[in-house]
């Protein structure tokens, strides 16, 4: 089929167009969502793509992982609903880690948009919910059946008329049912937000959304492919450890560059663990290719073009690639260092560039009932990450996701608790030529009226983030309750009066000091 070419000028009018509707679409979601992690922690994405699946913009304060797996979501939607049976209003759900964002604590959502009776896009938007039921998050939990309700891949709405059967399943399944439903609600509200600023785009320009979104795809797979071309061809390796259970966890990978094409293997990395720590494929893809992009050409725009030269695999049964049922709610503990893997291998090719390893954000959960009211609130705490050849590592920053710490006025308001304080964990980033970021002290007393339980994400307490061209490797974390040390991978109850201190780890130095 032959294409009108767009000129670079009105390109440059609709492209931000596009993303300026994708955004508008996020801030209703913000107005709309219940949850304080829409709010504060920006734990969600907003994605628009065309008809089969393929990104054309996201919100700009995307989650970087969401970029590579929403896209993906509806491409399995169309597998399980073809296009030739969907319809005006419908809109689809699911928490499949597959097929979804990795874990089942985000609930996706995809709406079809439709022009003059015709299939043209997708709104699709995916978000952390406050609760999913099961036991609460951390890396302990041995199987996807305790980690809280599945949703397989299912129409929300059909023809404008809300499943009320998926409703009700949901709701019954869930801690806080108000707001986890007020947050699927809000989801759907942002989908039509998209759906009505896209209708008045494309009346306005009278621009075909296809031929649009080809241009947009074929410059951005042009500018990935010449930056990966402009690298030589080899093979490059890296192994990182993390702090493991019995065992560290080793992620290794193999970078083969191969003319304007890069593959990455994840061959020789762990088996996967009965633990929640385990990454699936749709996971270990986006941060990958997240990380080869923002290593090597960072300022193309995010969409199908921009990873189409990006290829990942893992042996499956290895904790990048695990079997179902495995468990993963914890997996960014593991999918966040993926990035800096990247990173690591071309350390020597690109020592300019590269950035070394830091930790992941850490985060407690905790449950029960104060003054009559069910609460279950997630909150976030971020960690030291990597100094590069150019600057010291960021201090308390989440990367490579952008969760923002979660305010303490909103920790205190959400559940019965007391912080004792919040402070920049001085002198815990790695020495070096420049010095890894400092990691978070964070105390908190319980002080509900009834027993509570909690949970946590820690990472980075037992292995350190270690260094790049002989930087120091950055201080580990800790967790402590009532000045005892305990293990951030178990449960535990809270009563009156007691103290959590969370330390979070710094990130590696660059360079020798």
């Amino acid at each position: 089929m032959t294409r009108n070419a767009i000129d670079p000028v009105t390109l440059e009018i609709l492209w931000t167009r596009l993303v300026s509707a994708v955004d508008e679409a996020a801030a209703a979601y913000v107005r709309t969502s219940f949850s304080t992690l829409v709010r504060e922690a920006n734990d969600f994405a907003v994605v628009l793509t065309d008809a089969k699946g393929r990104s054309l913009a996201q919100s700009s304060m995307s989650i970087p992982s969401f970029i590579g797996t929403l896209p993906a979501t509806v491409k399995h939607f169309l597998k399980r609903f073809p296009a030739e049976t969907l319809k005006p209003g419908d809109v689809l759900i699911t928490n499949d880690p597959w097929r979804g964002t990795g874990h089942i604590h985000d609930i996706s959502i995809a709406m079809p948009i439709f022009r003059h009776g015709e299939l043209v896009a997708f709104a699709a938007v995916t978000s952390h919910m406050p609760d999913i039921g099961g036991q609460l998050r951390n890396s302990g939990i041995r199987e996807i059946f305790e980690e809280g309700l599945q949703i397989p891949m299912l129409k929300l709405v059909a023809g404008g008329e809300p499943n009320e059967a998926v409703v009700e399943f949901i709701r019954q399944n869930v801690r806080v049912p108000e707001q986890t439903m007020g947050d699927v609600w809000g989801e759907v509200s942002a989908c039509r937000m998209l759906e009505a600023r896209l209708g008045e785009l494309l009346e306005e320009s009278r621009v075909d959304l296809d031929e649009l979104g080809h241009e947009i795809r074929t410059r951005s797979e042009a500018a990935m492919r010449a930056a990966i071309g402009a690298l030589p061809d080899g093979e490059y390796r890296y192994r990182l450890e993390h702090d493991g259970f019995e065992e560290r966890i080793v992620i290794q990978n193999h970078v083969t560059i191969k003319g304007d094409s890069v593959h990455i293997d994840y061959t020789g990395s762990s088996p996967q663990l009965p633990r929640s720590v385990n990454v699936v494929p749709i996971y270990t893809f986006s941060y990958t290719a997240f990380g080869v992009k923002a290593l090597l050409s960072p300022d193309t725009p995010n969409n199908e073009g921009s990873f189409l030269p990006v290829s990942t695999s893992a042996p499956e049964g290895t904790i990048l690639n695990p079997s179902y049922p495995a468990a993963s709610g914890a997996r960014g503990m593991i999918g966040h260092l993926l990035p800096v893997a990247f990173m690591g291998a071309l350390a020597d090719l690109l020592p300019e560039k590269v950035q070394a390893p830091g930790s992941a954000n850490s985060s407690f959960t905790i449950s029960g009932k104060h003054a009559g009211r069910r609460y279950a609130s997630v909150n976030f705490l971020n960690a030291g990450q990597g100094a590069t050849a150019k600057r010291h590592g960021q201090s308390t920053l989440s990367f490579p996701a952008n969760l923002g710490n979660t305010p303490i006025e909103v920790m205190e308001s959400e559940a019965p608790i007391s912080v004792l304080y919040r402070k920049v964990r001085r002198g815990s980033g790695g020495k070096g030529r420049f010095n890894g970021g400092d990691g978070l002290s964070f105390a908190f007393e319980f002080c509900g009226e009834e027993p509570a339980t909690v949970s946590f994400l820690m990472t980075r307490i037992k292995a350190a983030s270690p260094g790049l061209h002989g930087g120091a490797p950055g201080e580990i974390g800790a967790l402590t309750l009532n000045g005892e040390p305990i293990d951030p991978a178990r449960h535990w109850q809270l009563k009156a009066g007691d103290k959590v201190v969370m330390e979070t780890a710094g990130g590696g130095g660059f360079g020798e000091a």
